[in-house]
């Protein structure tokens, strides 16, 4: 593991154990040469996913990515991030039980989507208003309409 600090490629492992649900390793590292710490985390990888794009573009999946948008989403929303992160685990799972190896962005964003509708109402508008694109007032306003008539 090449270090983040002087970009040494020996790093040497002080410590490991699992995450508290058990879906990764975490690794406390320290470079031999400037001394710097850091942490990793190993996660298993049942297949290489790819994502296709509304243009036709394929491009790696990046778990990363969807747990950035996600923790943008749910911003100053009462969920800890280590609910987040469970959640965006569970997210890789199901897309990698999919069987596919090429998944839509379409498929990714929906489950989302439905995951951010069970969880976070606030969370759950502000990524479908970027998912979404939403333009205007009256693009908000709609969606809105959809979730109270949702609820009745």
């Amino acid at each position: 593991m090449r270090c983040p600090f002087c970009g040494n490629e020996d790093t040497q492992v002080k410590d490991s154990r699992p995450t508290e649900d058990n879906t990764a390793t975490r690794r406390r590292r320290q470079c031999p040469t400037c001394k710097g710490r850091f942490t990793t985390f190993e996660r298993i990888q049942l297949r290489e996913l790819s994502v296709v794009k509304s243009n036709g573009q394929r491009v790696p999946f990046e778990r990363d990515k969807m747990l950035r948008s996600m923790e943008i989403a749910l911003r100053k929303r009462p969920v800890a991030p280590e609910r987040i992160d469970q959640i965006v685990t569970a997210i890789v799972r199901r897309l990698e039980s999919l069987g596919e190896t090429e998944i839509p962005s379409s498929v990714i964003g929906e489950m989302v989507m439905e995951t951010l509708s069970g969880l976070d109402q606030v969370a759950y508008v502000r990524f479908a208003s970027v998912y979404r694109n939403f333009g205007e007032k009256k693009d908000f306003e709609e969606f809105i309409g959809g979730l109270a008539d949702r609820d009745d």
